[in-house]
């Protein structure tokens, strides 16, 4: 019938009423779905379009790392995300390096567990000869130290990254920075993720320990 509402045009029904208890509310529920429709479409987008960083879901607690000293070659960096088991997003700033030599290297978690209280885990290696990565993925939320890069391009489009490992670029029209080489002594980071194509660690050791007991 003309002038008649149609279903398919939720605006054309007419407003709640004290009558409407018993008819879909649409405007009510437009309201309650779009904001969980907009983050299952933002996860959607991000996987489309390789954004998210490690290849993993991430755990709910971050790790520190430190290293007296760090050297690279193939070294670019970039903004991304990475995802936990909720589906939720995390933005970090991914560090990527194609061959990286760490000496003294920590890598600290700490956990709190009920009526136990505080329990962390410490690994330690590369003190005689250092941890050997290829293809090293870092995604850090913070990174401090003294960092000297040869041949460094700040600034870059972030999917035009070529200096690093293959896979080391981000999305278009993003900031990224790209060097030859990078050195970075007393190193210190919180990191959420890590991935490696190899991953030697010469004098490994491993401490779990009750308290808090961190690399920094």
């Amino acid at each position: 019938m003309t002038g008649s509402p149609h279903l398919s045009d939720p605006s054309a029904l007419p407003e709640d009423g004290p009558g409407d208890s018993g008819r879909v509310r649409w405007r009510r529920f437009a309201l309650l779905t779009v904001p969980a429709v907009a983050v299952t479409a933002g996860l959607g987008i991000a996987l489309a379009q390789g954004v998210l960083a490690a290849s993993f879901a991430v755990s709910g607690q971050q790790f520190k790392v430190s290293a007296s000293s760090l050297e690279g070659e193939g070294f670019a960096q970039y903004g991304s995300v990475d995802v936990n088991a909720r589906e939720e997003l995390i933005p970090v700033a991914v560090t990527a390096i194609r061959e990286a030599k760490l000496h003294s290297l920590c890598q600290s978690v700490v956990t709190t567990l009920p009526v136990i209280g505080d329990i962390s885990l410490n690994l330690t290696a590369g003190r005689k000869a250092p941890v050997e990565a290829s293809n090293l993925f870092v995604d850090a939320t913070q990174l401090s130290g003294d960092a000297v890069f040869s041949n460094i391009e700040i600034g870059r489009d972030a999917s035009t990254l070529d200096k690093g490992p293959a896979d080391a670029q981000g999305m278009q029209d993003l900031f990224g920075q790209q060097a030859d080489t990078v050195r970075i002594t007393d190193l210190q980071q919180t990191a959420w993720a890590t991935n490696a194509g190899t991953f030697k660690l010469t004098g490994l050791g491993m401490d779990i320990s009750k308290g808090k007991k961190e690399c920094f």
